[in-house]
């Protein structure tokens, strides 16, 4: 299988499966001298890791990190980072019923054609349990950031919209966001979705999500045109998430509902400072960040292992049907939050690098 790595300067390579007996990353291109400790990876790991709350996967998983390589005194050293996670609470026989069949909405049915075998084993390197070294690699990605663009750089997302129920962003508050299990901005929709979730997993179905992430402190000119704009790496991220079938810059799609005037970010100078009347181009024009607030959202699809009986083949061809037991979250969405945030905190490194080099 190739394509494994992600980025062009600041890079990671992610490896393992979900049943298997670790997963892990090797990241590249960090620079050296950044203070660095497990802690610190750890912290961003928590917020992803399965079985926190009635609201996800009961699997348990302390998704406790190591790194191996590249740091040395609690700094990097410029070389390859390598970090492992072992997996520990894998529950193998919940797949042994439904391993000739293939479950609808995922990929087993590509990967046994594409590749004429693969691990059922909970999807194996489909799963998204690979996100957790995505997440581990931009934990990195983050603290080189917040060294080199200072306080005012923060990456943070949020769950916007739950299933059919959306919040109003007009109230987003950061304190809010980590103090329920949601990820929610909006602290007047928490009770609402908290009876609607535990309605869709009662029912032995799982709905879908919107995560907004908010890129703060972003200096002008990161991004280059034409091939390697800023919004279209930040698509690409977003689109390698596991279950991602959209993305969003700025106003995105409902940028085609506006008129020109309604659309144009108007811009004006007081006192040798800029000023944009609005932000619907999302923190970036023409690739390249124009010093706004970079603001980007994906939908991921509902979790398509689900206890509702659904038509499907198994890998003979024969008709047959199928209803995935097991510990699955009702919204898969919710754990995206902080892989939007890692993936987010990649991209931007990475132009800065490329920033750097270039134009110094």
């Amino acid at each position: 299988m190739s394509f494994n790595t992600f980025g062009k300067l600041f890079r990671f390579t992610t490896w393992g499966e979900s049943h298997g007996p670790a997963i892990g990353c090797i990241v590249d291109g960090c620079p050296p001298n950044i203070n660095i400790d497990e802690k610190d990876i750890q912290l961003e790991l928590d917020k992803r890791k399965p079985g926190q709350s009635k609201f996800t996967t009961q699997r348990k998983e302390d998704d406790k990190v190591q790194i191996l390589s590249g740091v040395f005194e609690g700094k990097t050293t410029g070389t390859p980072i390598s970090l492992i996670i072992y997996n520990k609470d894998m529950r193998s026989k919940d797949y042994g019923k439904i391993k000739d069949k293939f479950r609808p909405g995922h990929a087993d049915f590509t990967y046994f054609k594409k590749y004429g075998i693969r691990d059922y084993r909970g999807g194996g390197r489909s799963s998204a349990r690979e996100t957790a070294s995505r997440v581990a690699a931009g934990a990195i990605a983050k603290l080189v950031l917040q060294k080199k663009l200072g306080k005012k750089f923060k990456v943070i997302g949020a769950v916007t919209q739950l299933g059919i129920l959306g919040c109003d962003t007009s109230q987003w508050n950061d304190k809010i966001i980590s103090k329920n299990p949601f990820f929610c901005p909006d602290k007047s929709m928490i009770k609402l979705w908290e009876k609607y979730l535990l309605g869709v997993r009662k029912s032995g179905s799982s709905c879908g999500a919107i995560i907004e992430v908010r890129a703060r402190g972003i200096p002008v000119g990161l991004g280059a045109p034409i091939y390697s704009k800023l919004d279209s790496d930040i698509a690409s991220a977003f689109m390698s998430i596991n279950a991602v079938k959209g993305v969003n810059v700025g106003a995105g799609m409902n940028s085609a509902q506006l008129s020109g005037e309604q659309n144009s970010d108007e811009i004006s100078s007081k006192n040798n400072k800029l000023k944009f009347n609005s932000n619907n181009a999302g923190g970036i024009l023409g690739g390249i960040s124009s010093g706004q607030e970079i603001i980007a959202s994906f939908a991921v699809k509902p979790t398509s292992s689900i206890l509702t009986t659904r038509k499907t083949i198994n890998k003979f061809g024969k008709n047959t049907t199928i209803s995935v037991k097991g510990r699955h979250d009702p919204c898969v969405g919710i754990r995206a939050v902080p892989v939007g945030e890692a993936m987010m905190n990649c991209v931007l490194l990475d132009h800065y690098l490329m920033n750097q080099a270039q134009c110094g």
